[in-house]
């Protein structure tokens, strides 16, 4: 008799923990986040690649190279 309750409350618990070791893993699928010099990296690559384009503020393709440095950052 004391094995079968023993059984059943190791069943209960064993249960009854299983969503908590779920929502613990829950984080896996996020990537890191980036460190500041790891942005500032990112984003003078993005304008250097821009410059290569001839995306130029001064030349009036403001909006142009600003559309492509938004999409080269989301990119890398």
């Amino acid at each position: 008799m004391k094995i079968c309750s023993l059984l059943i409350c190791v069943t209960i618990l064993s249960l009854s923990a299983s969503p908590f070791a779920l929502a613990e893993t829950g984080d896996a699928g996020k990537p890191a986040k980036l460190s500041n010099a790891e942005i500032a990296a990112r984003d003078k690559k993005c304008s250097v690649e821009a410059d290569a384009k001839g995306l130029f503020k001064s030349l009036g393709k403001g909006e142009e190279r600003r559309k492509f440095r938004e999409e080269c950052k989301k990119r890398n």
